[in-house]
């Protein structure tokens, strides 16, 4: 073999193994902001979906948690890229994304729990009231190396409306009772998202127990004004099993169950 084939040769497997590298550690500029999409996972699929996942109003400068779950297609593993109109995306520890300028991809596809796959992140609205839209896209691929095979979707686009009455984080909007949501996603792994609605400010707790009843983790322990509130919980150091977690006030306590898979 001459000095030119062997040249050729090294770039051309040089070439394939970025593009391999590439795909499989994210994409971004290819959401319905400005891309095509997974277009080199073939063409878009509605046998995907892919949906965002969060509250549909916030404050200005408040921080939202929001997810982005991919089912459907052959989903041996999926990966998203995720961009906003305006605001902060800003990826979770442990959920397998990165930032990459402005917008969310992750770090290596992953693998589904209950045929779901769910990336977790958190969105910072802008300083202005107005209307922002999130957009993302999903990938459900076979994970045998053909990407042929594969098939990807659209999200619709998430619109949220930034406004000066309505937030997440210590707002002072008055709510008619409390309530404590069941948590999402669950079963999960490793991270899910607990919601719950103060009626009056006061001091709270938000515990998380085993089936034994022992604690294994404080959510919250402070005081809290009136309003909706979302807490990310991470079990990366936990075992699978089942869970409970506890919001408690000076009137108000209930419990519910969750459920840890991995």
């Amino acid at each position: 073999m001459n000095k030119r084939s062997y040249v050729t040769i090294l770039l051309i497997i040089t070439g394939f193994s970025f593009l391999i590298y590439a795909s499989s550690s994210g994409v971004t500029g290819a959401t319905k902001m400005n891309g095509n999409g997974c277009d080199c996972h073939g063409s878009a699929s509605s046998a995907v979906m892919v949906s965002i996942n969060g509250p549909d109003a916030l404050a200005p400068g408040a921080i939202g948690n929001y997810s982005v779950t991919i089912t459907g297609g052959p989903l041996s593993k999926g990966g998203t890229n995720i961009a906003a109109s305006a605001g902060i995306l800003t990826p979770l520890t442990g959920e397998g994304l990165k930032k990459t300028g402005d917008e969310l991809t992750h770090t290596t596809p992953k693998a589904p729990v209950n045929n779901t796959v769910t990336f977790q992140f958190t969105y910072t609205a802008p300083a202005e009231a107005g209307s922002v839209t999130l957009f993302a896209n999903g990938n459900s691929v076979n994970g045998n190396g053909q990407n042929s095979q594969d098939q990807w979707n659209f999200a619709a686009d998430k619109i949220i409306t930034v406004s000066g009455s309505t937030g997440v984080k210590d707002n002072d909007q008055v709510v008619a009772k409390y309530i404590l949501k069941q948590n999402y996603p669950n079963p999960f792994n490793p991270s899910t998202i607990i919601s719950f609605r103060m009626a009056e400010a006061g001091f709270v707790t938000l515990k998380i127990f085993d089936v034994l009843g022992n604690e294994v983790g404080t959510l919250i322990n402070e005081d809290r004004s009136p309003g909706e509130y979302t807490v990310p919980f991470s079990a990366a150091g936990l075992s699978s099993g089942i869970y409970y977690y506890q919001l408690k006030t000076k009137d108000f306590v209930e419990t519910k169950k969750m459920i840890l898979e991995k």
